[in-house]
């Protein structure tokens, strides 16, 4: 959990609501998918917790949202990427997270073209 006067983010943290909820441990899970599956890992993000958001606010009478921050194997970033992660408080740089995937990605392959 991190906070600050304006904003709480929860991840990893099972959350209670007054109705059962499948998905009510928000993520900040790493996933490099392909360039191709950028797209569809944002709306998987925004559907998984559709529930969870709608249950906070009316429970608790908070504003929630879900902020869907995916970047492709090879550093690929949606035009929206950049209105997400200005949903977050504090200073991420796009460039910071490239670098993060990029890194990712060229382990994957070690790891991989080392198989024998």
């Amino acid at each position: 959990m991190t906070e600050n006067q304006t904003a709480t983010i929860l991840w990893d943290i099972p959350i209670q609501t007054d109705k059962e909820i499948k998905s009510n441990r928000p993520d900040m899970s790493m996933s490099i998918p392909t360039e191709r599956n950028t797209s569809l890992k944002i709306i998987e993000k925004l559907s998984k917790y559709k529930d969870l958001e709608i249950e906070i606010e009316k429970t608790w009478e908070m504003k929630t949202t879900t902020v869907p921050v995916i970047i492709g194997a090879f550093a690929l970033v949606k035009k929206r990427t950049e209105t997400y992660i200005g949903k977050i408080p504090g200073n991420i740089r796009i460039t910071g997270l490239q670098e993060i995937v990029l890194l990712g990605t060229a382990g994957i392959l070690r790891r991989t073209l080392s198989i024998k």
